[in-house]
Formats: C-alpha cells, structure tokens, sequence
C-alpha cells in the first residue's frame, strides 16, 4: 500500500511556492489593456446619449469603464433620469454596440508595449487569453485588428453569468487553459478589471490607461507596457506571489 510522503512544514511552504511562483499564462483585458479602444467608447457613448437627448459627462463616462453592458445602461438611463426599462435599455445597448462596431471597423491602435509583449509570448509558446467585459460579436470586430492567433481562449462578457468585477470571466479562462489562477499573470487597467482578477485569485499587473487604480495585495502597477518584456512580466508575478504568501503565511 502506497503512503503519502511526510514533509516539514517548511518543505510544504516551499513546495506550494515553487508551484505558486511560477507564471504559465498570461491573461489580458482588451479595451484600454491591449489597444486604445476607451477613446473609441468615448465617441460611441457621447453619440448615445446626444440620442437619448443628454451629454456625457468625465465623471460619469469614468464610472463607466471596465463595466459590462448592462452595467453600463444602468449608468446611462440613471445618469439622464431616464426609466430603469429592460426593453429601452436593450434597445440602447444594441445602438451603442453597433455603432461601436463600425468605428472598430476602422482599426485600433495599440497600447504601448502591447503588441511586442502579444509576439514575445507567442514566439515561446506561452499560453494567452483575452478576457475582456465587451460582448463577442464586438469582441470579434476587435480582433481583426489584434490579431486572434494569438490567444489559445477569449471569454468576454456576455458569456458568464457575472462580468467584471465578478470573478467569473478569469475563472473561466483558466479553467479552459488548464492552468490554476496564482499560475496566471492578469493583465488590466480598469478598477472592475483589477477587482475581478484578483477575487479570482491571479496576480494582477495594473496599467492604468484614463482612470486611477487603487493598490492592493495581489496588483502592482506599471505606467505602461513599453520596454516590458516576458521576463519582466514573469519577475512582477513572482514578486506578488511571494509577497502575498508572506502576508498569509
């Protein structure tokens, strides 16, 4: 009969470490993560609410970023006092994807560093995914320009029964790559987007793009990705797992 071999307990904390420790997948949000699609979604929300008979304000379009779809018509029809009417609220969002659709059209540009980051990875086989709160057929527009060789799975908002910042878009994504989530390395710029990684149990890489992120346990922050490479990302997740076993050790 086969026993199960006796460890220290400091032989156990070492091997939960080194499995911790190391980095297997990178995950990355889209929408002011990988490309500069905000500024894309300024122009479509502001064309919505000249629709709705309103303007968008800064402050409100900033509550606004990294929320799912309905979230954001929550935002919106509360915003211009509008009724809370599933039907009316549907209706908009519709609008607002579709017109989003053809300025994605028109390609996005990228964020700093990203592009070079996606071709590093690719180029050594490190698994990737995008996990994004944007719907699939927009998503889909989107990566004709990103390109979607590039990841092994995509999982956007519209396919989990919660968006960011729930956790479950991140779970799923490591879920289907087959890799626990300490094993991942998240990547974000939004405070929904940095939540939801970090309740899923990722170590969070934060570049804010148009709005502050707080700090937090799991998150470091890095003004951009340009001049990162894969061994930066992979030194950042050991650096947040190590810190974060001290903490709960």
């Amino acid at each position: 009969m086969l026993t199960e071999p006796k460890h220290s307990a400091a032989e156990r904390f070492s091997f939960t470490f080194l499995r911790g420790s190391l980095m297997k997948a990178v995950l990355w949000d889209m929408d002011g993560t990988l490309v500069d699609s905000e500024k894309i979604w300024d122009i479509s929300l502001a064309a919505l609410y000249d629709k709705l008979g309103g303007e968008l304000t800064p402050a409100v379009r900033a509550s606004m970023v990294g929320s799912v779809a309905e979230t954001t018509m929550r935002i919106v029809y509360t915003d211009l006092g509008l009724d809370l009417d599933p039907v009316a609220m549907e209706t908009s969002s519709r609008w607002l994807n579709d017109y989003t659709a053809e300025l994605f059209e028109n390609g996005l540009p990228w964020c700093d560093g990203a592009k070079e980051l996606l071709d590093e990875f690719a180029a050594e086989g490190t698994p990737m995914a995008l996990v994004t709160n944007t719907q699939r057929a927009l998503t889909e527009r989107a990566l004709k320009s990103i390109g979607p060789h590039y990841f092994s799975v995509t999982v956007c908002g519209d396919e989990v029964a919660n968006g960011k910042p729930a956790p479950d878009s991140y779970l799923r994504a490591a879920d289907v790559l087959g890799v626990l989530p300490e094993n991942c390395l998240a990547v974000e710029d939004s405070v929904a987007g940095s939540a939801a990684a970090e309740r899923a149990g990722c170590p969070v890489l934060v570049v804010p793009n148009d709005v502050e992120v707080p700090g937090g346990n799991r998150r470091q922050h890095a003004s951009s990705l340009a001049g990162l490479g894969a061994a930066d990302l992979r030194a950042i997740h050991s650096q947040l797992i190590t810190h974060f076993e001290e903490r709960t050790a």
